[in-house]
Order: structure tokens, then sequence, then C-alpha cells
């Protein structure tokens, strides 16, 4: 409970005002344990031992699997389910995290929840729960490809509204070892125009802020009529090119302009674990963060409120393409290069 509060108030700040909240308060959870009657203890925290990351329980994980489990949920490194994604689906479909042991079960879990920030984990841990329906976190599916401690290793774990990837970076020049998938339809499957409860919707609430920056110039450069169709992983192809991209490109924005989307960018990547949140922001600068475009879609807006339910930003070598008509869909894909 005291988690959830944390995170509802938490998500009423002003963007600004929020990550100087997430900053101070992980520094003190990370400094101090709290005791009944809320007594502060540093000694406790001092005692409590650090926590493993991601890919090393992916290596107990896969050590623990059975040759039976291995024949069902691991492929080579480069096999073509690697390269999937949508925006429901199961990567191995007759083998959900349900069929597998209640300590396996727990390592699934944890490994899920330790891509993810601090902050924002037990949140998106929300978002896959309710949009799971009755089975939850179990309705999910794994895929393991290559093995661990080769360099060329990474699991997958997909459902409804959910491709995640913990690779260790086996795949280099690429944010988050490929492209990832995360939406919600917090209460129900066509959500209101204020997206009541919805974990994500804050992130259009921060590229709406940079939209009213905009001059009428801009604006009209940066506002479409309809977005791209969802259609797998042709949704999220790169093209290469830094002209000829939907909205208004980076070099159109004044300095401040230009600092607040990199805020925008920054905010887009809280939910996820600081390793990826890095490598993403460097990749988009890498690649040139004035061939960026910001696109707006008129012709998706929930409510007719002007308040922009889609909008994306790609570069030749990203796209970050969020959709919030009917409930939120959001397709990620950084890159080096094409």
């Amino acid at each position: 409970m005291a988690t959830q509060n944390h995170l509802s108030h938490c998500s009423r700040l002003h963007p600004t005002d929020r990550r100087q909240f997430l900053k101070t308060s992980t520094l003190v959870t990370a400094g101090a344990a709290i005791l009944p009657g809320g007594i502060v203890s540093q000694s406790l925290a001092a005692s409590k031992p650090k926590q493993s990351q991601a890919e090393t329980l992916v290596k107990t994980l896969y050590n623990s699997l059975s040759e039976t489990q291995r024949s069902n949920v691991c492929f080579d490194f480069d096999h073509r389910l690697k390269h999937e994604i949508d925006n429901n689906w199961f990567i191995v479909n007759d083998h959900r995290v349900r069929s597998y042991t209640r300590e396996q079960q727990a390592m699934i879990r944890e490994i899920f929840m330790k891509m993810h920030s601090e902050e924002y984990a037990d949140q998106v841990m929300k978002q896959v729960l309710e949009d799971s329906g009755r089975g939850g976190f179990g309705e999910c599916s794994i895929a393991l490809f290559g093995k661990p401690d080769t360099g060329k290793f990474q699991f997958v774990l997909t459902g409804r509204h959910t491709t995640r990837r913990c690779d260790g970076d086996s795949v280099e020049g690429t944010a988050f070892g490929g492209p990832i998938f995360y939406g919600h339809a917090a209460q129900s499957f066509n959500e209101r125009p204020q997206h009541p409860d919805n974990v994500y919707w804050f992130q259009a609430k921060r590229a709406n802020e940079v939209f009213q920056m905009m001059d009428g110039k801009q604006r009209k450069q940066a506002l479409m009529v309809r977005s791209r169709d969802e259609q797998g992983k042709k949704t999220i192809a790169l093209t290469g090119e830094n002209e000829g991209l939907d909205g208004v490109r980076m070099t159109e924005l004044t300095s401040d302009q230009k600092d607040e989307v990199r805020n925008q960018l920054n905010d887009l990547l809280l939910p996820f674990r600081e390793g990826d949140r890095q490598e993403s922001l460097k990749l988009i600068e890498k690649s040139g963060f004035d061939n960026l475009h910001l696109a707006f879609y008129k012709g998706d807006d929930v409510g007719d409120d002007g308040v922009w339910d889609v909008f994306q930003i790609e570069g030749p070598n990203m796209i970050w393409y969020f959709r919030g008509d009917p409930h939120v869909h959001t397709w990620v894909h950084i890159k080096d290069h094409v």
C-alpha cells in the first residue's frame, strides 16, 4: 500500500517536480529502512542484501529449466521468433508462465520487475495484471534465445500490451535488445479523453506540453491527420531517412524547445531500468537528435478536446509511436543505424 500511495502521489506531480520527487524518494529508500511506527533505521538498510540484476536471474532461470522445458521455450539466438513483436501475442503460445514451477514463476516475475525502474515497476505490473484477465501474470509467455555467458543471449516476455527484452547488451547498438511494446486499457477498451488510471497516459501529457510551446508555424508542421497502421513488426520498421518523416523536425525548434523534447524523451523512459534508459538516450543522440521529427495526429483525438492522444517521435534510426486511441498502445525501436 505504501508503494501504491508513493506512485499515486508521484503521478499527480508536474513532470519537473516528479523527477525531483523520484530522485529524492529513491535516495531515501536506498539509505534507510522503515520500522513499525515510521522509525527510520540506517543499520537495517545497510544490512539489506543487494538484489540481483535481471540478467543474473535469467541465468538462474535458464539453469533451472528441465530438458522438456528447454525444448519448448529455448531457441537459437537468431531464431525468427526473436525478431517478432505485436500488441497482443504469446511468443510460445502453448507454454504460459502459469505452467512453470512456483519457484520459476517467481523468478520470471522478478526478472520482469527488474527490467523496470523501482519507481514504476509496481505500476507496470498493475497494467499487466489488469490487461491479462483472470489469469493475471500467469497468462504471459516467455522464450529464451541463445545461452547465458556466451555473449549471445536474450530473454523475451510477451502478453497483452507487453513485449519486453532482457539481453545484457547481447544485441549491440540496439536499445532494449530490440523493439518493445507497452500499453494499457485501464478502465475500458474505449477510454475516456482523460484516460483515468492509465499507467502510461502521463507520457501523452508530456508530449502535449511540448506542443503547447510551439508557435503557429511549428504546430502546422507538427500536426498531421492520420497516424500509421499497427502491423506487427512493420509498425516499427525504421526508414533510415532524415527527410520526409511525419511532423516537425528538430531543426525547426528553438533551443529551449529542443531541451524540452529531450526532457520528454527522458520522461518517456522513466518506467524502465537505468541501463536501458541511458543506452536509449545515448543511441538517440548518436544517430543525430536534429534528425528527429515530432508529430501529433488530430484525426485520432479522443473527445475532440485538442489534447492529442496520438504522437510519435521518429528519426532515421528510431521510432517511438504512442497511440492513445481507443486506449494506449506504444511501439518503441531505437538503434544506432539501420
